[in-house]
């Protein structure tokens, strides 16, 4: 950490410890006590919205279960603080799970909706079962005592602060791990994650689970804070000002999730108070107005984009003016910022703000800050390819049948080791399909595929690819909002043993890897040479660079096979001269290639031999120069008239 950001985390934490001290008033003491309650569930909530991008509208029932979990152990078993948090994190943790198993099977609103229904169904239980949770009559409870001392309000703050600056730390260093690179991937391409061995359905009720033990852990912190539970808080309404709390603060940061529990919980609050919200209409009218100033000024946006928000805010101030109480427009009014902030501020407040000031966010990786000054040499980087038979695949009779379309009809492959094999055939003859099929994102309908002699049908994509098959697609998946050097670090998640706890407590296991996959990773930069833009994000660079990012990003599975799909598709000529050498440095290493591609040349200069596909057929194979002249071949790129020209 560099030394002005640890003084500002010193100095923050020095201005929450001595909060209560300087604010004797208990009410403003329990309202910022409550603004950290939910910032700790907002930083779970981030992890499924902001960085795995589900929408999950079930998190009130799970800070339910937290807050109920807390309460029952003190009502029946009078139990202490050092039992009631941890039991309220691993039973929220497993229900969690339970809701995460079935419920990530599915995405979009299907997945809204049955976390909603989740969300509702526990509010119905704890209001039914009264013979343990007291039903609708809710359950007392006492501030906690520790060490035989029992906590007052400003004790019990400190308390839920530290508690605050630990959650904090423990989701920012699991974030900047590899689990955050894989969380982030599911995001960017769920494809490309399974292809890269990161198993999207285990990492979405991974970091689902975890999501649901920090909602636990501020549940049962709720519970001693208020000091009394019922049903009717938990409720759907909760729901909706966590999410929107994560998507106005500002998705993927910790201040953004700050702003928003302190936007939540304030808001309401301000807008009982007419004197009050005239002067933050006044303020947000005023900081609207600097930042699109701003950013007109740096060309970072137009007058056209800038004009409804500034108009809109300046429209709000006037407007409090006129207003001679809040009682009647407090919902309304609520509901116009809401919409505000959420349809024209989509990156939320910390992104605007970062926007309007061009300012770059820190980087968000263990990888981007370690010192990897000592680069292994460009071989050591490209792992050579295991020995093994003559023959590493073979695909018998391969049968893929989408209703009645057959993309693939019985097409037999053999892909011998260490060889480039060509795959080419006019569009829509189903290479990138054979492509799919090899790699599990499509279960053929008949047929047998041995890769080492081991069946990979009805294997996952994430299995095949820690097999030893990596692939890059026709059309780029990279992870954009990742950089250069955190995509081909999401390819190195293979390399790392470290569980949740190495990565928590930093221990020597996970920082040894981090610092070994680290340098690796810019090695395989430097290989194709993108180490001068490991920094960069991979939306931002130019597309041959993206392409070459995809080919990084695939070695780094130390594959024995490599299948490349069309990866000079939309390069220039220098650009594909430099392809062409790179794949033949891969193939020195002992890797085998199975090569898609339309530039005939680059085929018939580079590979050993040639499969021909057309409708889903194979209709020719064998060396190069042979398959060129084959008559079938020429029929099938240039029809049947022009081919008995060409004859």
């Amino acid at each position: 950490m560099k030394r002005q950001h640890l003084l500002l985390a010193v100095a923050g934490i020095a201005a929450l410890a001595l909060f209560p001290v300087a604010i004797t008033n208990p009410y403003y003491v329990h309202l910022l006590e409550t603004i950290m309650i939910y910032a700790i569930v907002l930083f779970g909530l981030d992890i499924v919205v902001g960085y795995t991008g589900q929408v999950s509208l079930g998190h009130s029932g799970l800070f339910g279960i937290g807050a109920y979990t807390a309460g029952v152990l003190v009502l029946k078993l009078g139990a202490g603080l050092w039992l009631t948090l941890p039991a309220a994190v691993v039973v929220t943790a497993a229900f969690g799970a339970l809701l995460a198993l079935p419920a990530l099977r599915v995405t979009g609103p299907y997945l809204a909706m049955v976390t909603l229904a989740f969300g509702t169904i526990i509010q119905i239980l704890i209001n039914e079962m009264s013979f343990l949770t007291e039903g609708p009559l809710g359950i007392k409870v006492e501030k906690p005592s520790m060490f035989g001392h029992k906590l007052d309000e400003r004790e019990f703050y400190w308390l839920v602060a530290a508690l605050l600056v630990l959650a904090l730390v423990f989701v920012h260093r699991v974030l900047r791990s590899h689990l955050g690179r894989a969380f982030e991937a599911l995001r960017g391409s769920p494809v490309a994650s399974d292809c890269m061995g990161v198993s999207v359905y285990r990492y979405k009720v991974y970091a689902f689970v975890v999501s649901a033990g920090l909602a636990g852990l501020a549940g049962s912190l709720y519970a001693y804070s208020e000091q009394y539970i019922s049903p009717n808080t938990y409720n759907f309404e909760l729901t909706v000002m966590f999410l929107l709390a994560v998507i106005m603060g500002g998705r993927k940061t910790r201040s953004g999730s700050l702003l928003g529990a302190a936007i939540v919980v304030l808001l309401p609050k301000l807008l009982d108070d007419i004197v009050m919200f005239r002067w933050v209409a006044v303020l947000m009218a005023v900081a609207v107005a600097v930042g699109a100033a701003v950013a007109l000024r740096r060309g970072r946006s137009t007058l056209k984009a800038v004009a409804i928000p500034v108009l809109g805010t300046v429209a709000l101030a006037a407007v409090s003016f006129r207003l001679q109480t809040m009682t009647d427009w407090r919902l309304s009014i609520f509901g116009l910022i809401t919409l505000f902030v959420v349809y024209y501020l989509q990156e939320g407040i910390v992104g605007f703000v970062r926007q309007a000031l061009n300012l770059k966010a820190r980087p968000t990786d263990d990888a981007e800050e370690t010192d990897a000054s000592h680069l292994p040499a460009v071989g050591d980087a490209l792992s050579t390819a295991q020995a093994g038979s003559d023959e590493l695949l073979r695909a018998e009779g391969v049968l893929m049948q989408f209703g009645g379309l057959k993309a693939l009809n019985e097409v037999d492959l053999s892909i011998k080791r260490g060889t480039i094999h060509g795959l080419i055939g006019p569009n829509g003859s189903g290479k990138s399909t054979m492509m799919n099929v090899l790699t599990g994102i499509y279960q053929p309908t008949a047929g047998k595929v041995a890769f080492g002699g081991a069946s990979l049908v009805g294997r996952t994509s994430s299995d095949i690819a820690l097999s030893g098959v990596a692939r890059t697609f026709q059309n780029v998946q990279l992870f954009g909002e990742m950089t250069a050097l955190q995509n081909v670090m999401v390819g190195l998640h293979h390399t790392f043993g470290s569980h949740l706890l190495d990565v928590a407590l930093h221990l020597p296991r996970y920082l040894r890897e981090n610092r070994a996959a680290t340098a690796r990773g810019m090695g395989l930069l430097k290989f194709v040479g993108l180490d001068g833009l490991a920094h960069e994000e991979a939306r931002n660079l130019p597309y041959g660079k993206q392409r070459l990012l995809e080919i990084a990003r695939a070695l780094a599975l130390d594959p024995q096979l490599l299948l490349l799909d069309e990866p000079a598709a939309g390069l220039t000529a220098p650009d594909i001269k430099e392809l062409v050498s790179y794949i033949r440095k891969i193939r020195e290493h002992g890797v085998t290639v199975i090569l898609i591609e339309h530039h005939m040349d680059v085929v018939m200069s580079m590979c050993d031999t040639v499969s021909v596909l057309d409708f889903g057929q194979k209709i020719a194979e064998g060396l190069p120069a042979q398959v060129q002249a084959d008559p079938k071949v020429i029929e099938a790129y240039l029809g049947g008239e022009a081919a008995a020209h060409a004859a």
